[in-house]
Order: structure tokens, then sequence, then C-alpha cells
């Protein structure tokens, strides 16, 4: 029945891309295949927006379950229905952070930029030596429906360009990188004032009396349920960060979009706040004073900010040696302490000094946060103003 079901919608996808023209003025957007209203996607069209071209573009938002409250004249389709298959076949251009399914092939006259959503610290595609991830057994399969998939994208955004080097190997890209910096980290240069991170803080809910500890570890490929969801399992210890540094900070849990499980926080009240792969991470980055992760690539857009960073790799020599593996070396690149314990994050959080990291933290940067500016939408959008012509003229906002 799902092979039957699955080869109508193709057919379906198939007959609006023969039957129907291309609009030459819709986008069609999602961030994490509809699960978020965030990310690249996100602050590229709020750009657009801000400029006034969502009144002259049809911008069309995929979600997942439910709408979100996004501005502007954008219009929701819901993610996988019929009209998802009819918007995707007549767009003009498509915004994505990640792969879409393999049959959506891009058609001739729609231009497809691909924003990805970070740079890599573990190995992708084509550098992955195994693969443990939900659906997929066999690393060689992996491998070639993913450089299918790469080879629909016309435009892909690197933040760096170590990004780029890396993203033109690892998923056979041949087309045109657009070395533009992240859009999602613009507000990181715009906001990151004390009244917006106040007004951040109010939105959010969260007390202004306190610091704020982010925590925000990435996905682990084998940690899935029964049933094939991902599942969140920490080795580390909230009842001991509560008490050992509850009178002094809040911690915010934001973990990957993959993680669905739905975690009863109520016995951390007043001390963890979680918020879902719905919120956008970037409002997290400005309203917090450290970020905790392991290897995730938050970490590249947090330097932005040059606040402390703590690296808790509990399963670093099963991560590095079976799961995935490193582009670079972690315990000499990582501009923060390395804990594998929660006793070692604890005290590395009450001993922390800057100066220890500086040149560390700098060369970080500079590495790969050179092209970061609080710009990068506005590149986008020019891109996007040569493949969508326009008559108006500009005043841009920043």
């Amino acid at each position: 029945m799902y092979h039957l079901v699955k080869q109508i919608v193709v057919l379906f996808y198939y007959l609006m891309c023969n039957l129907c023209p291309v609009k030459q003025n819709r986008i069609v957007f999602d961030s994490s295949l509809g699960k978020s209203y965030s990310g690249n996607p996100k602050h590229i069209y709020e750009y657009l927006m801000a400029n006034g071209y969502d009144l002259n573009w049809d911008c069309i938002w995929f979600y997942e379950n439910e709408k979100y409250n996004i501005p502007g004249m954008s219009r929701q389709v819901r993610y996988g229905r019929l009209r998802y298959l009819y918007y995707m076949a007549t767009a003009k251009v498509w915004v994505f952070d990640t792969r879409q399914p393999e049959f959506l092939l891009r058609r001739k006259g729609t231009y497809y930029i691909q924003t990805w959503h970070g740079t890599p610290l573990k190995k992708l595609a084509l550098d992955m030596e195994d693969v443990f991830m939900v659906g997929e057994s066999d690393i060689d399969s992996y491998k070639e429906h993913f450089t299918k998939n790469v080879h629909t994208w016309d435009f892909l955004i690197s933040q760096n360009p170590f990004s780029s080097e890396t993203f033109r190997r690892a998923f056979d890209f041949h087309r045109e990188m657009l070395e533009y910096g992240y859009p999602r980290n613009d507000i990181l240069f715009r906001e990151n004032t004390t009244e917006g991170i106040r007004s951040f803080k109010r939105k959010l809910g969260l007390p202004e009396d306190k610091k704020i500890i982010l925590y925000a570890p990435t996905w682990r490929d084998d940690e899935f349920s029964e049933d094939d969801k991902y599942e969140f399992r920490p080795q580390i210890s909230f009842e001991k960060l509560q008490k050992e540094l509850g009178d002094e900070y809040i911690m915010i849990v934001k973990y990957h979009y993959l993680i669905m499980d739905a975690i009863d926080w109520s016995p951390y009240e007043g001390f963890i706040y979680h918020f879902d792969q719905s919120r956008d991470i970037a409002e997290l980055f400005l309203v917090s004073d450290i970020l905790i992760t392991d290897y995730s690539s938050v970490m590249f857009d947090y330097s932005i900010l040059n606040r402390p960073m703590f690296f808790f790799a509990y399963d670093f020599y099963k991560y590095k040696n079976e799961l995935r593996g490193f582009y670079f070396s972690y315990s000499k690149e990582m501009p923060g302490p390395i804990s594998t314990t929660t006793d070692e994050l604890i005290e590395d959080i009450h001993s922390y000094d800057y100066s220890v990291y500086a040149q560390r933290y700098e060369k970080f940067k500079k590495k790969y946060n050179s092209i970061d500016d609080g710009r990068a939408a506005s590149r986008v959008l020019h891109l996007m103003k040569q493949l969508i012509p326009s008559k108006r003229t500009d005043v841009y906002y920043e």
C-alpha cells in the first residue's frame, strides 16, 4: 500500500511539472522539512519581507503540523500534501536548509538555493565510512542517494572557505558556491544589544535576574527508538547542574530538530526551560551567557558573540571512531574547556578564565566566521533579484 501511494504522489508531481507553468515570482521556503520556522530560510525571508518583496513575490512556507506565526504576506501550506507538490512544481525558486525527498527533481526554469544548516565538524556524506541513521543500512546506497539529491542544487550557501572546500568534496557539489556567511547569523550582529537581549528574554518568558546557560547538543545517529524516532539520551546530570549552578543560572535545553522526544522537565521547574525544534536558536544564542554543546555546528555561530563555550564530550571516542569522525582535531581547536563528566563540566564553569582560551578563540573565529558580517541575507536577496527580475527601487533594511 505504501509503495502504491508513493507512486501516485510521484506521478502527481510529474504531471504538475508537465502541465502547470512555472510562476515567475513564486518562492517556496521551509526549514528542517517543515519542522520549524527558523534558520537561514527564515532570515532570508524576513529580510526580503522587510524590503517589501513579499508584496511582489508569492512566498510560500511549508509547515509540518501546525502553522507558524510568520510575518508579512506569505502563505503557508502543509508539508507533504498535494498542495505542497503543486507549489513545488510551479515555484521559480526553492529555498531550503536540508535535503528534500529524492523524487522532487528540480524542473527546468526553477532555481534551487540550498542554504544548508551549519559548518561541519563531523564528517558528511561521501566522507563518511559507515552509516547508522534511521532508515539507512548501506553506506554506498546512502552516498548514492545523497549525491543524487545534491545534483539538483543550483546554489549552496557556505559560511566560510573551510565549509566550501568540504561541501564540494563531501557533497560532490559542482555548481555555484555562495560564500556569503549565514543569513541566520545576521541577527547576532543586529540585536546583540542590552535592549535587544532584554526584549528576547521577555518574549521567551525568561527571568532577567539570573545568568543563562544554553545546552544545545547534536543528535546521535544510532540513538533511536523501535519506531525509528531519534531519542534524547544525554549522559549529563541535570540534578547536579541544578544543585551546583541553580542559584546563579537557569538552563535552556534545545536539542536537534530530528529528536522528537517528549521529555518531562517538571522536576527541574524554575531551572530548565525547554524550547522545541520550532524555536529559532538564534534568539536563544542572544539571551544566553554561556553555551554547552558537544559536536554541534552551533559552536561556529555562537562564537560570533565571543561568549564562553563549554564542550561536553562524554562519548568522544565512540563519536570520533565509530559514528562519524571529525574534520579537524577536536582537542586542539575547541575554543573552550572539554569535559566528559558532569562534575568536570561544573568545575570548568566555576573556574572558567577567558584569557586561557582567548588566542584559540580568536583563531577559531578567524577561520570559521570571517565572512559573517550581518549582511548575508542582503547578498542572497541580490541573487534572488537576478533570478526574479523586478523593476522596483530598493531601500535596504539593516
